[in-house]
């Protein structure tokens, strides 16, 4: 364990959470689990930390091989994550001072017992003040690998999307993965009135506006507090605009029978409930008892009575008759590209036959899901993430009637890149 009093809460905790980052963690896990312990400005700054460094990680690795003349991969685990936060303060953080970056760096190494590192930790993060301006992409010719550099993301991804995009989309889509995703969230009208909630945050200094790609989805920006206060009483829900749109795209109506297939943490099992007045009958399915549970929570906190919790493993034979659902919703475990500005980590943990082996597995999930459905009856298949494998590629010999299909760009819509199709059986 990481202790030292010279160093600030937040490049602390965002030290702890890198090191469980870079074992398989996710960052996002940690975070809320570390908020309690933190003073507001330190959970804010060790949010900034932790994800800028996730977003920028190859960028900063270049300038500490350019620096020091040595292969990340050479170097221990606490010096390399040491160096990034060092230099992401130094390259992205105007407001903190230079001293502060590389001393508290230097630190970290020492008190992860790293004492020998300290002096090459220092030499390269005060090469870096002295180079502020140094663009480690200058001398790579390969427009694709400059690319890859300026965005931070491996090269084999955007070679992977400048062939199913085009080079124009690729750019502005990798750009975009390392802006800061809104807040957005949506009242739960089971609980809450929406002009009183919307009074409340303006009045508490909000800036509150509504989406314009799914009707009862707002953005907020300012009052943390209160919007903290009201997400945990169960009047609002923090759900990106994209995922509140596939709710919305399977078009409940009353008295119908509907089936999650896939439906942990709940947002969108939970939204459909919501949108129904909790006047249709939905069956929550998920593999994972503890997601189920979850699911459970959230159904308790929002006060629902028509969501049943069913485990079950998408994958194989349902438990229920043939053609007895209405509706299904297949929300599919997927790479997850689509959100790669909320969750940074996952361009640095895919490879290459990844899309391909989620492709199977969605296959498998929606053969079941045809198989439960109604005649007549209406599939959405969504994903977020935006690969063609993954969404076009699994849905193109279903023998279903196609209705409608959507796409959402964190640079287009600036929600999270989703796919959604609509399908008729």
């Amino acid at each position: 364990m990481v202790k030292s009093k010279e160093i600030s809460p937040a490049r602390l905790a965002a030290f702890r959470i890198l090191l469980q980052v870079e074992t398989g963690a996710f960052s996002s896990v940690l975070l809320a689990a570390e908020e309690p312990r933190l003073k507001p400005a330190d959970r804010a700054l060790c949010h900034e930390l932790v994800l800028g460094v996730l977003r920028w990680q190859l960028f900063l690795d270049k300038i500490v091989e350019d620096f020091s003349r040595r292969r990340i991969e050479s170097l221990d685990q606490g010096v390399r994550i040491a160096l990034r936060l060092g230099l992401y303060q130094l390259r992205f953080l105007t407001r903190i001072p230079n001293s502060a970056a590389v001393n508290e760096s230097v630190s970290l190494v020492r008190a992860a017992r790293l004492s020998s590192a300290t002096a090459f930790v220092n030499a390269v993060l005060r090469r870096a003040v002295r180079e502020r301006e140094y663009d480690p992409s200058a001398e790579v010719s390969d427009p694709l690998e400059k690319l890859a550099v300026q965005t931070s993301h491996p090269l084999w991804l955007i070679e992977h999307w400048v062939e199913s995009f085009g080079i124009e989309e690729t750019e502005a889509f990798a750009r975009s993965n390392n802006t800061l995703p809104p807040t957005a969230f949506r009242v739960v009208h089971k609980r809450a009135n929406e002009g009183e909630v919307l009074a409340q945050l303006r009045e508490a200094g909000a800036t509150v506006e509504a989406s314009q790609i799914v009707a009862g989805a707002w953005r907020v920006s300012g009052a943390t507090a209160v919007v903290r206060e009201l997400a945990s009483a169960g009047s609002i829900y923090l759900q990106d605009e994209a995922s509140q749109l596939v709710a919305h795209a399977m078009e409940i109506r009353r008295g119908e029978s509907v089936l999650d297939a896939c439906a942990a943490p709940g947002g969108k099992t939970t939204l459909m409930a919501d949108l129904a007045e909790d006047r249709a009958f939905i069956v929550a399915g998920d593999r994972s008892a503890q997601r189920m549970a979850t699911i459970m929570a959230t159904m308790r906190l929002q006060e629902l009575n028509s969501i049943t919790p069913v485990l079950l493993d998408a994958t194989e034979q349902l438990p229920f008759r043939d053609e007895s659902f209405d509706r299904v919703l297949v929300d599919a475990p997927c790479s997850g590209t689509g959100t790669l500005r909320a969750n940074p980590e996952i361009r640095w943990r895919l490879e290459k036959g990844d899309f391909a082996k989620f492709a199977e597995q969605q296959k498998r999930i929606v053969k079941r899901a045809v198989e439960v459905l109604k005649p007549g009856g209406r599939l959405v298949y969504s994903t977020c993430s935006v690969e063609l494998e993954e969404n076009e590629g699994v849905i193109k010999d279903l023998n279903l009637k196609l209705i409608r299909k959507l796409r959402t760009w964190p640079h287009r819509e600036g929600s999270d890149g989703f796919f959604i199709s609509i399908l008729e059986k």
